[in-house]
């Protein structure tokens, strides 16, 4: 893992916040799970939040409100069962960390020339625009852009983005400002985890012809 390219901190301030959407929460919570250096700017985010709550003026509450919590919280006096924890996932020799383990990971599809993408289905967002991306080594990838929102967090492989390299443990963010014209490293295929909100704009014939089989 490199580690060299990182959510911004308007992405880490919204994932701290629980406002960011759920296919690029998930994205940043896997890039979380192996970089210290944005865990520690997470927990100063929500150190700061729990803080201005602290200032908050409290809401009078009802005097039934306590009444109501305790008969929520008794439970019929039944102990709590403790789930499992979750089996680990993998694809292709590489173990998915353990916030996808909810999701279902769909079958490899062939979306172009040396391409591949399967679907992941998040249960609690099933509107989720979650995909795996497969493509082989030295693959020019169509030129395109963004509608909204797009980040990806490199599993294998590497590519080159302008003057960007970008291996595993990495970050790319972009939005509708951002080109995008990456080529896949020569040492091996890349795999990637990606969540797209909106669509991808593609610059290019081929790009064009190839939408409707990518269906993002």
């Amino acid at each position: 893992m490199t580690n060299k390219h990182h959510p911004s901190d308007q992405t880490l301030l919204r994932f701290a916040a629980g406002t960011l959407p759920a296919g690029p929460a998930l994205v940043v919570a896997v890039h979380l799970s192996g970089c210290p250096f944005c865990q520690r700017r997470v927990a100063a985010f929500e150190a700061v939040g729990g803080e201005m709550l602290t200032r908050t003026r409290p809401e009078t509450l009802s005097s039934e409100a306590l009444e109501r919590a305790l008969a929520r919280l008794d439970g019929h006096g039944r102990p709590a069962v403790v789930a499992p924890p979750p089996l680990p996932m993998s694809i292709d020799g590489i173990v998915l960390p353990t916030v996808l383990s909810d999701c279902k990971i769909g079958p490899w599809r062939t979306v172009g020339p040396g391409v591949r993408l399967s679907r992941l289905f998040v249960p609690h967002a099933p509107d989720a625009n979650l995909i795996l991306l497969k493509v082989k080594a030295n693959k020019r990838m169509p030129a395109h852009g963004h509608t909204d929102l797009e980040v990806t967090q490199v599993l294998k492989g590497s590519f080159h983005d302008g003057n960007n390299l970008y291996q595993p443990g990495d970050f790319v963010e972009g939005d509708d400002e951002t080109d995008h014209n990456p080529v896949i490293g020569a040492e091996g295929e890349c795999i990637s985890l990606a969540a797209i909100e909106g669509h991808v704009r593609f610059k290019g014939l081929l790009g064009r012809l190839l939408q409707p089989l990518i269906g993002i």
